[in-house]
């Protein structure tokens, strides 16, 4: 009599590693229209950066060029021809313009949300575990500048740094710094919170018995725990960066149109066209900023919600439902008769 042995197939780790990737896990845990606003969320979240990465190889002409070897470009020429979207009231091409644009966005939200996490997540440590008057200054001031409008701090802080207007670095470093003082609250507040939470566990006072400092404590036990929310809050900030970056440029702080490309900007001088019928250009502008803000929102919404135990534990009822009725396990009678003996196995 032979015993027939199966063997399990041993898991790749790399292809495990990849399904522990955030947006690849959030995937995985999405159905039904959970996992449509996730897809279409990351498409147009896609479309935006090999838009921005691809733009001086898809923008047919430069973002500040009025003429070719056929001469100046006409104003205000409706969409057709060699201009595929029309031109501006100044001679620009308007598809050149939105492709570029997208460039100068994602640099204004790297170099603003990395700035706000650096300075957010350090300042929400040590004010959540050191705590005492140094925790009460933080609060008090973080409150303070997130009780104003964050446009208008912004337009406070672009006045100050470069005067309203200025080139494309000066630009993008001053609506990035502007943007960041808004944001740096919002790290604050999250990190403290679970600074605040984290610093009571039971690790954390081993750590402190054995001797561990301050500062180790900080960094190798309570940063890992405490930042697993932001992925989360960058995709919602990178989106808020975007509409505050339009929004100076429209209110007229932004960037030079001979220095970047900026849709704020071109929404603005759009505006004296649609009272004359030029609807092309204001509308490709408005798009890009409505189509991105959009991807990257429902990108950050669906992780919001898949992070959410309740939701999550509700899809998988709703998958056991779906399909055939899961046995009732059964019991098995224990040796020697003394009752029936269950297994626990842990969902």
């Amino acid at each position: 009599m032979t015993a027939e042995t199966t063997l399990e197939p041993v898991a790749n780790p790399r292809a495990s590693f990849i399904r522990r990737l955030p947006v690849v896990s959030h995937y995985n845990k999405s159905v039904g229209l959970q996992r449509f606003m996730l897809v279409v969320g990351l498409v147009l979240t896609g479309i935006f950066l090999l838009t921005a990465l691809a733009a001086p190889l898809l923008a047919p002409y430069g973002f500040a060029q009025l003429s070719d070897a056929d001469g100046s470009f006409p104003t205000q020429q409706a969409p057709g021809g060699k201009h595929l979207l029309g031109t501006t009231v100044g001679g620009y091409d308007v598809l050149s313009r939105v492709i570029w644009g997208t460039q100068t966005a994602l640099l204004v939200i790297i170099v603003a949300v990395v700035l706000s996490i650096f300075a957010g997540v350090i300042l929400g440590l040590v004010s959540g575990y050191i705590g005492g008057w140094l925790d009460r200054v933080l609060v008090v001031v973080a409150d303070a500048i997130y009780a104003f409008p964050s446009l208008l701090v912004a337009i406070v802080m672009a006045i100050v740094i470069s005067g309203g207007q200025s080139s494309l670095f000066g630009g993008i470093l001053a609506a990035a710094i502007s943007i960041t003082v808004v944001f740096i609250p919002q790290y604050f507040r999250v990190i403290r919170a679970e600074t605040i939470r984290l610093k009571a566990e039971p690790f954390v006072e081993s750590a402190k018995v054995v001797g561990a400092s301050n500062i180790r404590i900080m960094t190798r036990h309570i940063y890992r725990n405490a930042t697993r929310t932001l992925p989360l809050i960058f995709t919602l900030n990178a989106s808020e960066a975007i509409l505050t970056l339009a929004g100076l440029g429209f209110l007229g702080f932004g960037i030079e149109p001979s220095s970047a490309a900026e849709w704020g900007f071109d929404l603005n001088k759009a505006l004296a066209d649609t009272t004359s019928g030029i609807w092309w250009t204001g509308l490709f502008p408005g798009l890009a900023i409505v189509w991105t803000v959009l991807g990257l929102t429902l990108v950050g919404e669906s992780i919001n919600d898949l992070n959410d135990p309740r939701l999550r534990g509700r899809k998988r009822s709703g998958r056991k439902g779906a399909g055939a009725t899961p046995a009732a396990p059964a019991a098995t009678a224990a040796p020697g008769g003394s009752g029936p003996e269950t297994e626990l196995s842990n969902p």
